[in-house]
């Protein structure tokens, strides 16, 4: 396989080690991608079990989110600071603990206190997975790996429904997270020995400023997004918490630009096309968001399918991600990575306008047509941007940039599924279908912001 084979002049490590790198990584993105899948199927049942409402119940999830998402500017700068294995093996140990103590809970207080650890060891892991395999891959392969790398994550988004609701009737929810007792004991032998441990700026002072500014930013924008999912009683709440966000925001970016050595160096910003390439992730991901959490919706309320029907309909995605990834990653090796992206994003602009025009009956072979459509644009766009992102930060930087990349994703995501439940919440019940229609079109709407984004940078020439 040309990912492993070596060639005179390649940076990163040899074939052999790269192979077992690869796994290492991505063995945790697995875990990672179940975890969360898989949690959020059980939270009926978890509920039951510990004796729970399910709106209680609904913080084993949203702890974990909270904890990543306050975490990952953080860990991106730790990773530059002490090199990537130290925190790689950190946080998959952690992650693996907390799985084990998650299994183990009898009271919904030690659940979600354990899935907060959770969060914090995979907010160590996956924002720095991205700048592990740029450092270990020569630049000539970055795009087949980052596309390898956007598979799996289809492929486990795939397959964690189905694996979910299978330990779930004939193990229990405990299973959920001891499943990644073995994985993640591979996955720390294997990466204490291969990934790169040299540290590029340790004796530096951490900017222990930046650190709590930074976390109380992107929490209280996550408690935002939480708050306006919600509205009513909750408004208030929101506002406030919006309001946290913004000062501390402002308080972060005035300290960023007044310190020698920033959590997160303003001169990464300094490449136009990173920075357009980071906007355009965002607003691709909020598209994304919103789909995800529309389209459940649409097929069980709208058209009367079952919860587990639903999931079916939702396989031509992931399909579609699966089929176009691989081939997205060769074509950024070979070609403008800004182009192949935004090609990709006008595909999935085209798929996501005809889910938003789906008839009143549609027969299951439409929707998986369209579906499938939306899938192969998203596979064609994510791996071209995500090279396009860390090609332009210099190596020196790919923590960062690797961190920043994760805060996109789980911001934009976070952000669509709020726009929904706003959506949803200010329709009514009687309205629903409605309003579901028009959060497709919200999302078309924000994947042309993306386009739009997109097509811009291809006028900047690459750093």
């Amino acid at each position: 396989m040309e990912l492993f084979s070596d060639k005179p002049g390649d940076e990163g490590l040899s074939g052999r080690e790269r192979r077992l790198a690869t796994i290492a990584v991505m063995t945790s993105t697995t875990m990672a991608v179940f975890d969360g899948a898989m949690v959020n199927i059980a939270l009926p049942q978890i509920a039951r079990a510990l004796n729970v409402t399910a709106q209680a119940a609904v913080w084993v999830a949203n702890g974990y989110l909270l904890s990543a998402a306050m975490t990952l500017a953080i860990f991106a700068a730790l990773g530059t600071r002490f090199g990537f294995r130290a925190l790689f093996v950190f946080g998959l140990g952690v992650f693996t603990l907390a799985s084990l103590g998650c299994a183990l809970s009898s009271t919904l207080p030690m659940l979600a206190g354990f899935r907060i650890l959770q969060g914090i060891g995979g907010a160590a892991t996956l924002s720095i997975a991205p700048a592990i395999l740029r450092s270990v891959y020569p630049n000539r392969l970055l795009g087949r790996i980052l596309g390898l790398n956007a598979l799996l994550i289809a492929a486990s988004t795939a397959i964690a429904p189905l694996l979910g609701g299978t330990l779930l009737s004939t193990l229990g929810w405990q299973w959920l997270f001891a499943i990644n007792l073995p994985l993640g004991l591979v996955a720390l032998l294997l990466a204490r020995r291969v990934i790169p441990a040299a540290s590029l700026s340790g004796r530096e002072p951490f900017d222990v400023a930046g650190a709590v500014l930074s976390a109380l930013m992107l929490g209280a924008l996550i408690m935002t997004a939480e708050a306006f999912s919600s509205p009513g009683k909750h408004t208030m709440n929101a506002l406030v918490y919006a309001l946290i966000a913004l000062v501390s925001g402002g308080a972060f970016a005035w300290h960023s630009l007044r310190i020698p050595k920033p959590l997160l160096p303003p001169a990464l910003f300094a490449s136009v096309r990173f920075s357009l390439a980071a906007l355009t992730s965002l607003a691709s991901f909020v598209s994304q968001g919103m789909t995800f959490v529309a389209l459940p919706f649409l097929f069980q309320s709208v058209y009367g399918y079952s919860a587990f029907a639903s999931a079916l309909l939702f396989t031509p995605w992931p399909l579609g991600i699966i089929l176009a990834a691989p081939w997205a990653g060769r074509l950024a090796d070979r070609h403008p990575p800004a182009v192949i992206s935004t090609l990709g994003l006008g595909l999935f602009a085209v798929g996501l306008v005809l889910l938003a025009l789906l008839p009143a009956d549609p027969n299951v072979w439409d929707i998986g047509v369209r579906s499938l459509v939306c899938g192969l644009g998203f596979g064609f766009f994510q791996s071209p941007n995500n090279r396009e992102m860390l090609a332009n930060a210099s190596r020196a930087h790919s923590g960062y940039a690797s961190g920043v990349l994760a805060i996109m994703r789980t911001f934009g995501q976070c952000l669509g599924a709020a726009l929904v439940g706003a959506l949803l919440s200010l329709a009514g019940h009687a309205q629903e279908a409605h309003a579901v229609h028009l959060s497709l079109w919200v999302a078309v709407a924000a994947t042309i912001c993306a386009l739009l984004l997109s097509l811009s940078r291809t006028r900047h020439s690459p750093v």
